[in-house]
């Protein structure tokens, strides 16, 4: 990658740069191809315009401050939340600051305790209202909109998924990638288990995958203490499971 090699040998020459960060494809063992460009984040000790940041098509690369990257983005904060899982397994190539850097890549691309819990419960109840729906669209036989909902569902579902293990969603494109290089600790939510179930949800709004999941995600809810979310739902619950498929 000569323009990662290139980054390196400027950084190498500026006391200024406290810490690299290789992320994207490039950064995920085996997730590079032939069509992958350098992701990388560059954070400084001061400002310097003599970084700007770059998108080309050989390097994408993100520069900030050190200062800048201390403010972690919490889930209600839609500027800078949806990056954060660029840093999750990705490579720290060098860093200046006793550790510190890599103490906030990780701290970046991972959920605290009450980040977790905030996830979870802004979002569990999200997912389980586009599930009914889509269940509701089945019953009544309206199977384009059971489709839409079902997709949407797996959106929020997902990002509940991972929370429950203090883990940020992936991107959709690394989905498959995590689950297999980084398993969840659930059997339900094995790559084996998970990514068939999510393929014949979107496929066709699979009631038998679409419970299936919501029947590993509810326990996981109760387990935690969440599980008054899921009563509130109260007589729409035996639909939702399907004990009461006629309702």
């Amino acid at each position: 990658m000569p323009a990662l090699r290139q980054l390196m040998a400027d950084v190498g020459r500026d006391p200024n740069v406290a810490g690299v960060l290789l992320t994207g494809s490039a950064g995920r063992r085996g997730m590079f191809t032939e069509h992958s460009d350098v992701d990388v984040f560059v954070a400084l000790h001061e400002a310097d315009p003599a970084w700007p940041s770059v998108h080309s098509p050989s390097i994408d690369r993100w520069v900030c401050t050190l200062d800048e990257l201390r403010h972690v983005p919490g889930p209600d904060q839609p500027d800078g939340w949806w990056d954060r899982y660029a840093f999750t397994h990705a490579s720290v190539l060098l860093d200046r600051t006793d550790g510190e850097f890599t103490a906030l890549v990780d701290k970046w691309g991972t959920l605290s305790g009450s980040e977790s819990k905030q996830v979870l419960e802004t979002q569990l109840d999200g997912y389980v209202n586009f599930a009914y729906r889509s269940l509701k669209s089945i019953r009544d036989g309206r199977q384009f909109e059971a489709r839409l909902d079902a997709a949407e569902s797996l959106s929020w579902g997902l990002t509940v998924i991972f929370a429950f293990e203090r883990r940020i969603r992936p991107y959709n494109k690394y989905l498959a990638w995590e689950l297999s290089t980084h398993p969840l600790g659930r059997p339900p939510w094995q790559a084996d288990v998970l990514l068939p179930q999510i393929d014949a949800v979107l496929r066709d709004a699979d009631q038998g995958a679409q419970r299936r999941l919501y029947a590993s995600i509810e326990e996981a809810a109760v387990e935690v203490g969440l599980g008054g979310i899921i009563e509130a739902w109260g007589h729409e619950l035996p639909f939702i499971r399907g004990d009461d498929p006629v309702n």
